[in-house]
């Protein structure tokens, strides 16, 4: 039996708070916490650590569960005197700063979406601190990326105009934009709970989020130009890795997946009936109970 979630922050990386979302069994003392596995849970665009509210129960019942909320999103403040970039590698350092402050020196992280190119930046400069992956929507090729979504944003990537960068913004910050993420793949979209899209829009309309977002999504690219050392890490370290998306995902399709074979022949691949946010799709038991199964296998 998992205790509950705590919500608790911490001050990293020059002043900035880190929000997270922490759980591990009710049967271990406070003592020794420190001593259990850790699963650290790296969400992606536009959501926050709000996305595996239920998750987290699932896997602290034999793991500490540590999820995050990347700056820019959710419940994470960063100081406006900070000025703060807001691109890949400064995620990656706060992340590592996070780790850090928590004593974190080793973890099986849980990657989707912008957690990804993050984890993986992180896995580069500390290989042997990654004992597994689990990768959810989480991409490291070029077969991975769905252009109906990545289309538009390559071409923005190719000319970024003030003007196209102004239209990528309304566009992918919009209501409808946000909602069709979570809704778009889905088996039953009636099922997807409205809260998801609707935190996400309302943290995204605070002043200057926009702005943060469409930033980030401009600066993806500089994830794409590294894949190729992504991939070079898989094949020179061989760690275990479990990719488990919804077969209905279009923003990182399928292939995405299959693509980890390429370089960690040992990869497990699996999709679920789901679409972008499988966990809000009705696959969060199955995802859940195959992440614990992996990491059983794997004796950690």
């Amino acid at each position: 039996m998992a205790a509950f979630t705590q919500v608790k922050t911490v001050v990293v990386d020059n002043g900035i708070e880190v929000f997270y979302r922490e759980a591990y069994p009710a049967s271990v003392g406070a003592s020794l916490v420190a001593a259990l596995p850790i699963i650290l849970l790296l969400h992606g665009f536009p959501s926050s650590s709000f996305q595996y509210r239920n998750l987290i129960p699932i896997l602290a019942q034999k793991y500490r569960v540590i999820a995050p909320d990347f700056p820019g999103y959710g419940f994470t403040v960063v100081p406006a005197a900070r000025n703060y970039s807001y691109t890949f590698e400064s995620l990656t350092t706060t992340t590592a700063a996070f780790l850090d402050a928590l004593e974190i020196k080793n973890f099986t992280v849980y990657v989707f979406d912008y957690g990804a190119p993050t984890a993986f930046r992180l896995a580069l400069q500390r290989p042997e601190a990654v004992t597994a992956i689990i990768s959810q929507s989480g991409n490291a090729y070029v077969e991975g990326l769905g252009q109906g979504f990545w289309g538009g944003v390559e071409k923005v990537w190719a000319n970024p105009t003030p003007a196209s960068v102004e239209a990528l913004k309304n566009n992918v910050t919009s209501f409808d934009t946000t909602k069709w993420q979570y809704t778009t793949g889905a088996p039953d979209p009636s099922a997807v709970p409205p809260e998801t899209y609707n935190l996400d829009y309302y943290l995204m309309t605070r002043p200057g989020n926009a702005d943060i977002q469409v930033g980030y999504l401009v600066n993806y690219k500089t994830n794409v130009d590294i894949y190729p050392d992504f991939q070079k890490y898989f094949r020179e370290h061989q760690p275990p890795l479990l990719a488990i998306w919804g077969k209905g995902d279009q923003i990182f399709v399928p292939p995405g997946a299959e693509a980890f074979k390429k370089d960690l022949p040992n990869a497990v691949v699996k999709f679920v009936d789901a679409g972008h946010f499988a966990l809000e799709n009705g696959a969060l038991k199955e995802i859940g109970d195959s992440i614990l199964a992996f990491l059983g296998e794997h004796g950690i």
